[in-house]
């Protein structure tokens, strides 16, 4: 965000390098993670795998304790997450029939079975695999579990490993899986040879799926199941969004950690010593609206606009002119001192207050008709560095100082220089130490700072969850970008507002907490910019599940904060119309 009419050159070409950075890690980042995945207790690589294949024929006369391990009954037996197994014709290994599992970003394609063993046994599994970074392994050894993998197979080749069960485990599960964001992998003709484990394996059926699942109670963080019982059946295992979450001896079980204002499905299965059956159908719950964090008297769904006190060829305003859909007012922006850290303000007179009071007065104006007022620290060219406790003590010092001069409600962090995590976590929990509970704290991060929980401004809104109200990241500026699905978006649609969104959706923070941030002309940015009709179908789409691009997130999240705009001057040189328009629709979200 910046004084002149648009950002400078200089940023977006910034922000491009940086992003082809962040391609580049995310390529060498996936076969990275390969390479530590393959030296783990009990793994072995390709080239290891292949070596002990005479090893594994020799043990061939052994019963084959995996059930339909060609998948010639489909996927009978097998759970996939994220609906990503499917059976096929072709290519297998043996047989008519064999697996193929496509990763997603968010998804490495696991296909695993539950099997019976005895105690203190020796195993070895194996199977025919093919395609880029897959993986066999057993978990639940109740020793060292254990995985094969090849990087490459470009035709059928045989993964192997083996293991001791432990002295009390009776049961292991054998799974395979791909790499997240790569192509489909196949498997096929899987085995796994050893002593049979548990009364009626063989013999017993694996259990039908459960049926009548069904919601209960719920609360801002958790949901409560239960479903009928399934004959056979000794244990089952209960399913959120495709991913296992939790086990269960009995008919019910309760979710937890889950999200405020979001709705999740749920499917559970039942096992035996023979297996784990189908899953069940699915039912879907909300959670509860929750407190979300901080804020005060921030409304449920809110509309975030930025007050420019300079003029940069924006419509010049006084506060009190700033359109009625506006919840929360960040000003922008406050001014760096001589100590290190500390931040001040001056009224600019391009704005054309005769005196701070009546400043001061319009702010009183505005919180008396239920907004928010927050002092914004940083800008496009803002050199505030919080770097250590001296400097985080001078940050919270002056802002509070602020806060009582002027009246704020909070404070606004758009830092587009770098931020430290630690001693920016350190200011604001000291701010909220003196201000209390009805701290109002927003965010306006950069999209790069935004691609992964590891980024500096991903860890600090992380680290205040508890008091933080919104990240309105900045969707513009930036080019192309990760969704959370691992594809690239380009700036400018429905997919990159929503894709975008949906990392910080799944990574940690409440949906309250979420906003989506867009200049409101093309005079606001550089580039990036959106009809409000674009905002509007991406906060639907989240929201709701409607009005969606290609792109569709796996669940709603209807207790999304709102919306942000760069800004109520640009705004209002265009009529208003951005504010018009996305205004409603934040309000009426469900």
């Amino acid at each position: 965000m910046d004084r002149a009419p648009h950002p400078r050159p200089t940023r977006l070409r910034r922000g491009v390098a940086r992003l082809t950075g962040a391609l580049a890690a995310t390529a060498l980042g996936a076969t990275a993670l390969v390479a530590l995945s393959g030296p783990a207790a009990g793994a072995t690589s390709g080239s290891t795998s292949r070596a002990t294949e005479g090893s594994a024929a020799s043990r061939t006369a052994a019963a084959n304790l995996a059930q339909n391990p060609g998948f010639e009954s489909g996927l009978s037996g097998w759970t996939c997450s994220a609906a990503s197994g499917t059976p096929v014709a072709s290519p297998v290994h043996g047989g008519s029939a064999a697996l193929k599992a496509t990763p997603a970003g968010s998804d490495n394609a696991r296909c695993a079975q539950t099997v019976a063993v005895q105690p203190n046994s020796s195993y070895t599994l194996s199977a025919w695999v093919q395609g880029s970074y897959v993986y066999l392994g057993a978990s639940g050894t109740g020793t060292t579990d254990v995985s094969a993998w090849t990087p490459s197979a470009t035709g059928w080749q045989q993964l192997s490993t083996s293991f001791t069960t432990g002295a009390s485990t009776t049961s292991v599960t054998v799974y395979t899986h791909g790499w997240y964001g790569q192509p489909a992998y196949y498997a096929d003709d899987i085995s796994l040879s050893g002593p049979g484990g548990g009364p009626g394996d063989p013999g017993d059926p694996v259990p039908a799926a459960p049926s009548g699942l069904r919601t209960g109670a719920v609360t801002s963080s958790s949901i409560d199941l239960s479903w009928s019982p399934a004959t056979g059946a000794t244990g089952y295992e209960v399913y959120r969004d495709g991913s296992k979450v939790r086990s269960a001896g009995g008919t019910s079980a309760t979710v937890t950690g889950l999200s405020p204002s979001t709705s999740y499905r749920f499917q559970v299965t039942a096992t035996n010593a023979a297996g784990e059956s189908p899953r069940s159908a699915a039912v879907t719950g909300t959670t509860s609206a929750g407190s979300g964090g901080g804020g005060g008297g921030v409304p449920k769904h809110a509309v975030t606009g930025y007050w420019q006190n300079f003029n940069n060829g924006a419509a010049v305003q006084k506060l009190r002119e700033v359109q009625d859909q506006y919840d929360i007012i960040a000003v922008a922006f406050a001014d760096v001192t001589g100590s290190p850290g500390a931040v001040d303000f001056t009224l600019d007179p391009a704005v054309g207050y005769g005196s701070e009071q009546q400043f001061k007065d319009d702010i009183k104006a505005k919180q008396a008709a239920g907004k928010s007022v927050v002092i914004s620290i940083g800008g496009q060219n803002g050199t505030v560095s919080v770097n250590d406790s001296t400097s985080a003590n001078n940050f919270a010092n002056s802002v509070y100082a602020l806060m009582n001069e002027y009246g704020f409600n909070g404070v606004d962090i758009d830092l587009e220089n770098g931020l430290n995590a630690t001693y920016m976590t350190q200011a604001l929990r000291s701010l909220s130490a003196k201000a209390g509970s009805g701290l109002v704290i927003t965010m306006a991060p950069q999209t790069i700072d935004m691609q992964s929980t590891s980024n500096a401004y991903f860890q600090t809104a992380l680290n205040i969850k508890d008091i933080l109200t919104v990240v309105n990241m900045q969707y513009y500026n930036s080019g192309s970008m990760l969704g959370c699905d691992g594809k690239v978006y380009s700036q400018g649609s429905v997919d990159f507002l929503t894709a975008l969104a949906c990392i910080q959706l799944e990574g940690g923070l409440s949906p309250s907490q979420v906003g989506l941030g867009l200049p409101a002309s093309t005079r606001g940015a550089g580039s990036g910019y959106v009809s409000p009709a674009v905002v509007n179908n991406a906060l639907d789409c989240l929201a709701r599940g409607t009005n969606c691009g290609s792109f569709k997130p796996a669940r709603t999240y209807p207790g999304l904060r709102g919306a942000m705009t760069w800004s109520t001057n640009w705004d209002a040189t265009a009529g208003n119309a951005w504010s018009n328009a996305v205004g409603p629709k934040v309000h009426g979200l469900p």
